[in-house]
C-alpha cells in the first residue's frame, strides 16, 4: 500500500482563520484518508481587516501582504509541527487567500507566498492551484470535486455550504461541480450588522420572517437560470446581492430569514433537478441548524451532516489531496467541472516552478 504525508491549508472567504490539517493519503487500489492532526489559528483583528481590504491595494502592497501571510502561515505551522510531534512530511499544499477571482475576465489571485514556509520545512510546497486552469480556459473553481470522487464516493453527492455553497455529483460517471449560490458571505455580513460575527445556529434567522419580493428578486438573478460550469466570487456578491439587501426596506434579521429560504430554494432546487438522493454537507454552514432543517423540510432525510471534523478540516484535507497529486504529476482539475480545455495538473511547486 502506497502512503503520503502531507499538510493542507485553507483560507476561507470568511475570515475565521487559518485551517491546518496533517494528513495521510492512501492507495490501495482506490484512495482513503485520515486527517491525523488538525487545528484552526484565528487571525488577529488587524490582520482579518488587512485581509478583508486586499482588494482594494495596489499590486506592491499586495506584494508585501502575500510575504506577510506567508510568513505568518510558516510561524503557526512550525508550531504546528512541534505540538504533535510530526516527523513524516512529504508536501505542504497551500491554498492561501483568495483575493480577486473573476473567471470571466481571466483573473485569481491566492496570495500566501511560499518561500517563508519553504525555508522552514525543505520540502514541497504546492500553491497556486487556480491560475492554470484560468489560464486553461476554466473558472479556476471548484477544484475540491475531484477530491470528492475519489475519497467520498459512498455519498452521491457532496455540498460545501462555506462562503459560498457548491455541489459536485457525477452525471453518467462524469463528475460535475459548481457554485450554487452565496452562503456565509452574506449571513456573516448581515450579523456583523446586528454586533454579531456569525448567526449562531441559525438563531436570528430562525426568528425572521421571509420578505417574498426580496426572495423573488435574489431567486431571479441572473447567474441561477446559467448552466454549468459557473463559479461565484465576493464581486458578484457586491455587484448584484448587497444593492438588493441595501434597497430593502426590511429589518437585518428578516433580510438573514430570506437570504436562508434564497440559499434552501436553490440548493433544493439543485438537487431535485439532478436527481440527488444522498448529500454529505460539510463547512462551516453546516453547523446552521436553522438552515439544515430547513433543507431537510423539504427534502426529509437526504443532507447529511458530516462529523464536526470533516466539517471543519475538509477542504485543507482535500487541498493536501491536489497537492499530493500534482506532486506525482496526476490530474487534479477535472475540464468537466471547471469548463478547461483538458482535464490537468495544477499547483505550482516551490521551488521547482520559479
Amino acid at each position: 500500500m502506497n502512503e503520503n504525508y502531507l499538510i493542507g491549508l485553507m483560507s476561507g472567504t470568511s475570515l475565521d482563520g487559518l485551517d491546518i490539517a496533517y494528513c495521510k493519503f492512501s492507495f490501495d487500489g482506490s484512495w482513503s484518508y485520515d486527517i491525523i492532526h488538525s487545528k484552526t489559528i484565528a487571525y488577529s483583528k488587524e490582520f482579518q481587516e488587512k485581509l478583508k481590504n486586499a482588494p482594494t491595494r495596489n499590486k506592491s502592497q499586495l506584494n508585501l501582504l502575500s510575504d506577510n501571510f506567508g510568513e505568518l502561515m510558516a510561524r503557526e505551522l512550525k508550531k504546528f509541527v512541534a505540538e504533535f510531534s510530526i516527523d513524516k512530511l512529504d508536501g505542504i499544499a497551500s491554498h492561501g487567500h483568495t483575493v480577486f477571482h473573476e473567471p470571466e475576465k481571466r483573473v485569481t489571485l491566492q496570495i500566501g507566498s511560499p518561500e517563508a514556509i519553504f525555508s522552514k520545512f525543505k520540502c514541497p510546497i504546492i500553491y497556486d492551484f487556480r491560475s492554470k486552469d484560468i489560464a486553461l480556459g476554466g473558472q479556476g473553481a471548484p477544484l475540491v470535486p475531484l477530491a470528492d470522487k475519489y475519497l467520498f464516493s459512498c455519498y452521491q453527492s457532496c455540498l460545501n455550504l462555506g462562503g459560498f455553497s457548491n455541489i459536485s455529483f457525477d452525471i453518467n460517471d462524469v463528475r460535475i461541480a459548481f457554485d450554487i449560490c452565496p452562503v456565509n458571505i452574506v449571513l456573516n455580513l448581515l450579523s456583523n450588522k446586528i454586533g454579531y460575527g456569525y448567526d449562531d445556529k441559525g438563531f436570528f434567522s430562525s426568528q425572521g420572517i421571509v420578505h417574498v419580493d426580496l426572495l423573488n428578486s435574489l431567486n431571479n438573478l441572473k447567474y441561477f437560470s446559467q448552466s454549468f460550469p459557473k463559479s461565484l466570487g465576493w464581486e458578484w456578491v457586491d455587484k448584484y446581492v448587497i444593492p438588493l439587501l441595501d434597497d430593502s426596506s426590511i429589518s437585518v434579521q428578516n433580510q438573514i430569514r430570506t437570504f436562508v429560504e434564497h440559499i434552501v430554494f436553490q440548493i433544493t432546487r439543485v438537487v431535485k433537478a439532478n436527481e440527488i438522493h444522498s448529500v454529505l454537507v460539510t463547512g462551516g454552514g453546516a453547523y446552521n441548524d436553522f438552515l439544515l432543517s430547513r433543507l431537510n423540510s423539504i427534502s426529509p432525510g437526504l443532507f447529511q451532516k458530516a462529523s464536526n471534523e470533516l466539517i471543519e478540516y475538509k477542504e485543507a484535507m482535500c487541498f493536501a489531496f491536489l497537492g499530493l497529486l500534482r506532486m506525482k504529476n496526476q490530474v487534479n482539475v477535472l475540464s468537466s467541472v471547471t469548463g478547461s480545455h483538458k482535464d490537468h495538473s495544477s499547483g505550482r511547486l516551490y521551488p521547482q516552478d520559479l
